[in-house]
């Protein structure tokens, strides 16, 4: 397998996880997709660019170069559901809409499965486990954002409009409530965009695995309604006119994250 994921080592205790912006294919995926698949339309379009301020805020960035159609990087190693509602799993096989993914008999077999779990899924999960264990270590606490992106309409997945900000703490397992107050309070000075704490997205495996308050971890997953960004259709392209206003609306977010941890761990 060639390189998997991208990562750049910043100087503060946050971490930026970026699991799904990938759209490489391996031979066996790309060879079964349906045709109406083959724009990777699922795909979490442009974060990287979106959040491209995260380096010189001095986060460290991780990012998948694997599209989720491959292995869905944000769903655990056993592929137990996260949802009891609509979703997709470790392996995906249909498209958020529901259609299937594959045509039929043309899914990777399981051997083809396993090493995507080894070669791919495997080094996303060693890197982020051993960056925040390094922040953990030399700061003595570490923050991790999941940043994600999504359609605004999905209508098998959500009814109607999806909020714009779509914060999730595992029911507020995953981050110290303090940090998640502050981070909602950010959201509410931005009455332009529409927020909801823990609403359908209430973070997948990275936020429920990796978020541990009591080991001085935090985590908070944001799913973006796409619409603040970009062209919801094919091509999918990055509206800049959009983004910029979003993009400060992450970065106020994100160092409302920084600060809280200054404060809270100040002397520690």
């Amino acid at each position: 397998m060639d390189k998997v994921l991208n990562f750049s080592r910043g100087e503060l205790p946050l971490l930026i996880s970026m699991p799904h912006p990938g759209i490489e294919l391996t031979p066996a995926v790309a060879e079964g997709l349906v045709d109406e698949a083959r724009n990777l339309a699922d795909t979490d379009w442009h974060i990287p660019q979106l959040y491209d301020f995260a380096v010189d805020l001095g986060a460290s960035v991780l990012s998948a170069r694997y599209s989720r159609f491959v292995i869905d990087l944000n769903r655990p190693a056993d592929d137990k559901p996260l949802y009891t509602t609509a979703t997709t799993g470790l392996y995906p096989e249909t498209l958020f809409d529901g259609r299937p993914l594959y045509r039929p008999d043309q899914t990777p077999s399981a051997g083809e499965r396993a090493r995507y779990l080894a070669e791919i899924w495997t080094p996303y999960h060693q890197q982020l486990q051993a960056e925040l264990e390094r922040l953990r270590t030399e700061f003595g606490y570490a923050l991790l954002w999941d940043a994600h992106s999504i359609r605004s309409r999905v209508p098998r997945l959500f009814e109607g409009r999806l909020p714009d900000l779509n914060l999730g703490t595992n029911d507020g397992a995953s981050c110290d409530p303090a940090l998640t107050r502050r981070l909602v309070a950010v959201c509410e000075r931005h009455p332009e965009y529409s927020h909801v704490l823990n609403g359908r997205f209430k973070g997948g495996h990275i936020t429920r695995q990796y978020g541990d308050p009591a080991r001085n971890i935090h985590a908070v997953q944001l799913e973006l309604a796409q619409c603040n960004y970009m062209e919801e259709r094919e091509p999918f392209a990055y509206d800049p006119t959009l983004a910029k206003p979003t993009a400060r609306l992450l970065k106020a977010l994100l160092s409302e994250t920084l600060e809280w941890g200054r404060s809270t761990y100040a002397g520690a």
